[in-house]
């Protein structure tokens, strides 16, 4: 049942657009114009011919602005046919001039009856349909003022070349900006639906791949039916990192490249999870959590904790990811470094920002070996660590001595909270 059966009026959607002030500037222009035309008449009354004629006109074009002048104020109200109408106004004030004014007057310069509202209704169009629309109706309203003065003068062509270059200026002003709003829009949904893709990303790495990586090696230790299993698995890990990774670039190598990269003795981070998250918030992300309570649990006999004797708060969301971070960097010392490998983490509460420093005593990463790890669709830095920092307005630094271990700086802003308001993954 909808929202208006239940007497609700249905959410009101707001649009950007970079013509509504354009819009709302020309209904100005009619009015203010409008008021002009009105004051010239007053003035120059006795000297028109017959100003019974130019008064009945101004009071046909003061009528029509009272019953349309909202019509020009949104692109929906201002309609082609409008337009066209508003246009035969203009047109038909300039060539009944002739009939209410006298000849030596139209020869002298004297202003038509729309004068310089007739401007007005050209932008229209200009504004509507671009700079094609702004030329026709401007050379529809040239002709009109070359008929009504009866020849090409001087001033009378200079008025008709500014209103057809402005009109046309203005016209494809307005197609520019257009084309710059559709880019910028869809620049926004690259962007929305990139985030949510990494987003999915960090969980499926977080979970599916290291389960798969875990089946493929256990598979293969057993051996029999559990090794081809296994092969299955190690085939659909290789087309699931592919996937997350977006497609960009697919693994030259099959599932026994990525096997290359786990403990010999068939261990995995999905086998051998860490210790999981206590007191981590609750599904609405909401309040503060102090970051220790997080971190507390993946001290172990290969782990050493170091925290701040006061508590180290953030929002719930936040410190949940920031977890998930660390979570992900001790997984990769385990895969990497070996189980025997010693890690250390550091937690440093700053006035702005948390710091967690991983640290640990392994071989070290071989310099371009991260870039090459996220080419490969292998996501561990690229999502779970970097891509969960980037979210909360933080960053993860490595530094990383061959033979003398890697260290990663985890910085978190204090206040951060992820983008969408979804919390990180709890890990188990």
């Amino acid at each position: 049942m909808t929202a208006r059966r239940h007497g609700k009026r249905p959410p009101k959607v707001l649009r950007m657009s970079v013509e509504l002030p354009l819009w709302r500037a020309i209904t100005g222009y009619r009015i203010l114009t409008l008021l002009y035309t009105l004051c010239v008449f007053a003035l120059s009354y006795r000297k028109y011919e017959h100003p019974l004629g130019a008064a009945a006109y101004l009071a046909a074009l003061t009528g029509w602005m009272v019953l349309t002048w909202r019509r020009t104020s949104s692109p929906e109200r201002c309609t082609r046919g409008f337009l066209i109408a508003d246009l035969g106004i203009a047109v038909g004030g300039i060539l009944l001039t002739v009939l209410v004014e006298s000849q030596a007057r139209i020869m002298d310069g004297a202003p038509t009856l729309p004068s310089i509202w007739t401007a007005g209704a050209v932008l229209g169009f200009a504004i509507k349909g671009g700079w094609r629309w702004a030329a026709a109706a401007s050379s529809v309203v040239a002709v009109a003022n070359l008929v009504e003065r009866g020849e090409p003068a001087r001033d009378t062509i200079r008025n008709v070349v500014l209103v057809w270059v402005a009109s046309v200026a203005i016209g494809y002003v307005v197609e520019v900006a257009r084309a710059s709003e559709r880019t910028l829009a869809r620049a926004l949904q690259i962007e929305a639906a990139t985030r949510e893709r990494e987003r999915l990303a960090r969980d499926i790495h977080d979970s599916v791949l290291q389960v798969l990586a875990m089946v493929q090696r256990r598979g293969a230790a057993i051996g029999g039916e559990a090794a081809e299993l296994g092969r299955m698995a190690g085939e659909q890990e290789v087309a699931l990192r592919t996937l997350v990774a977006g497609g960009l670039v697919r693994p030259a190598v099959g599932a026994a490249a990525y096997a290359s990269a786990v403990p010999p003795d068939g261990g995995h981070p999905a086998g051998r999870a860490v210790a999981p998250v206590a007191g981590a918030p609750g599904p609405d992300g909401g309040g503060a959590c102090d970051v220790r309570a997080l971190l507390a649990p993946f001290a172990g006999a290969g782990v050493t904790f170091s925290e701040p004797g006061a508590p180290v708060e953030l929002p719930a969301a936040a410190a949940a990811e920031l977890a998930a971070a660390v979570s992900a960097a001790l997984d990769n010392v385990r895969v990497h470094a070996g189980a025997a490998a010693q890690a250390w983490i550091l937690v440093e509460d700053e006035p702005h920002a948390v710091i967690v420093t991983v640290r640990d005593d392994g071989p070290g990463i071989p310099e371009g070996r991260l870039a090459d790890a996220e080419r490969e669709g292998r996501l561990g830095v690229a999502l779970s660590i970097r891509g969960r920092l980037r979210e909360l307005g933080g960053s993860a630094a490595w530094v990383s001595v061959p033979g003398q271990g890697t260290e990663v700086e985890l910085t978190v802003p204090k206040g951060a909270v992820p983008k969408g308001g979804r919390r990180g993954k709890e890990r188990a």
